[in-house]
């Protein structure tokens, strides 16, 4: 089975990407959620987080929620809003924020590579979010969220890309955040054997961003082919959505902690604890790290720089050796009681586009005891921890820009 193949993608008609286009349904709350709705009815929030068109307080996994998705689908594809293209179909797809370029491929990822490990995973999903992914997938028959894929610079594949992506796009919108979306279609046969070729011959792909999209994918198609007596293989349930870029490209942020209490303990006998581990220093200022083992606290209305004791830092184990590891490991799960962050609510997990003030405020504000800003993965990292089949701690990763959603879907025939 190929690693990826082309895909005939369900895409905004002429002209309407600018009322579709929005942001992945993760990064935002429900509250967020409702607001960006507001005078925009075709915006794919209605399919994405389909709670907007619900009462407020619905839970977001309730039986209606998924329907709702369904219908809103249906609408959009009824009112000419979504179209599919008439034949499958690669792909090219450009971010742009500021100097930073990315350019890559949207294609239908192998689950069948998924599940070998050619496509390579780097975290554990939270149960919950991915069975979340799964409801909306079976209620949709379509991925509507791409997985962030990534390969290890290949100029084959960048060469052809560049190339491709010369003449005016089909799709060229500039999302709120200020971000450039640009997307050309790739339907000459000649060209889509190419980029088949050149992907497959690279050694495999590492999931970025998207593990619960993918998981899920992983988990409908095992259904489905268990349900079909007629399986073969070339269903479409067999691929899953995705955008595929360099790794050199990448734009990796902090993923911070917030936890909600303290387990306990009161901010003096909180603070001891960290001596223990840490040089712990009062900071004027808020404290981005800037480098690796170094923390920034806020407790209390003040900030703290936290650096650990390097003979707290495994030397050979490249999960062990991560800032997000590191913080796990010697507070969040013996200082404050947890132990299993994929499970448990009393921690949270807040991307670096939101700021360290932001942080801070969720403390200010009450909702959370103290905060904690971390120093970014490296891509190599990452893909050392991939390689080497382990997995890193959940949200160990924020990647930006983020892709857009509602651009190209994948529908499940």
């Amino acid at each position: 089975m190929p690693l990826i193949k082309p895909f005939a993608g369900l895409r905004p008609a002429p002209g309407r990407a600018p009322d579709v286009a929005a942001p992945p349904y993760d990064v935002m709350s429900a509250q967020e959620a409702r607001r960006m709705v507001t005078g925009r009815p075709h915006s794919f929030l209605h399919i994405s987080r389909p709670e907007v068109d619900l009462p407020e307080g619905t839970d977001p996994y309730a039986p209606q929620v998924y329907a709702k998705a369904r219908e809103n689908l249906e609408r959009m594809l009824s009112e000419g809003v979504l179209v599919r293209d008439p034949a499958p179909c690669y792909y090219v797809y450009r971010l742009t924020r500021g100097g930073h370029v990315r350019t890559g491929l949207v294609a239908a990822a192998s689950v069948a590579a998924y599940d070998a490990d050619r496509i390579r995973k780097h975290e554990l999903t939270r149960p919950v979010k991915e069975d979340d992914r799964v409801r909306q997938i079976d209620a949709l028959d379509a991925q509507t969220g791409p997985v962030f894929l990534v390969y290890k610079r290949t100029a084959v594949i960048n060469d052809i890309l560049a190339v491709l992506s010369i003449p005016p796009p089909a799709i060229d919108i500039r999302a709120q955040d200020g971000v450039r979306h640009e997307l050309w279609m790739v339907d000459d046969e000649a060209t889509i054997e190419r980029l088949s070729t050149a992907c497959e011959q690279i050694d495999g792909l590492y999931v970025a961003d998207g593990h619960h999209r993918s998981a899920a994918a992983a988990r409908v198609a095992a259904a489905r082919t268990a349900a079909n007596p007629n399986h073969t293989g070339d269903e479409s349930y067999n691929y899953f959505l995705s955008v595929i870029f360099p790794h050199d490209r990448m734009q990796i942020l902090d993923y911070n902690r917030v936890v909600k209490d303290l387990h306990g303990l009161d901010a003096e006998t909180f603070m001891a604890r960290l001596r223990l581990s840490f040089e712990v220093e009062p900071s004027p200022i808020p404290v981005k790290p800037a480098r690796h083992a170094e923390f920034g606290m806020y407790l209390e209305g003040s900030w703290y720089r936290l650096t650990l004791d390097t003979q707290r830092i495994p030397r050979n184990d490249p999960v062990g050796r991560l800032d997000v590891s590191l913080l796990q490991d010697n507070v969040i799960g013996p200082i404050l009681g947890i132990p299993d962050p994929r499970r448990d609510d009393r921690i949270g997990f807040v991307g670096g586009s939101r700021g360290l003030d932001w942080l801070a405020g969720q403390v200010d504000q009450g909702d959370m005891a103290v905060a904690f800003s971390l120093y970014p993965t490296p891509m190599e990292d990452l893909m050392a921890v991939a390689d080497a089949g382990e997995v890193m701690p959940p949200k160990s990763t924020w990647f930006e820009p983020k892709l857009a959603d509602g651009l190209v879907s994948h529908l499940l025939d």
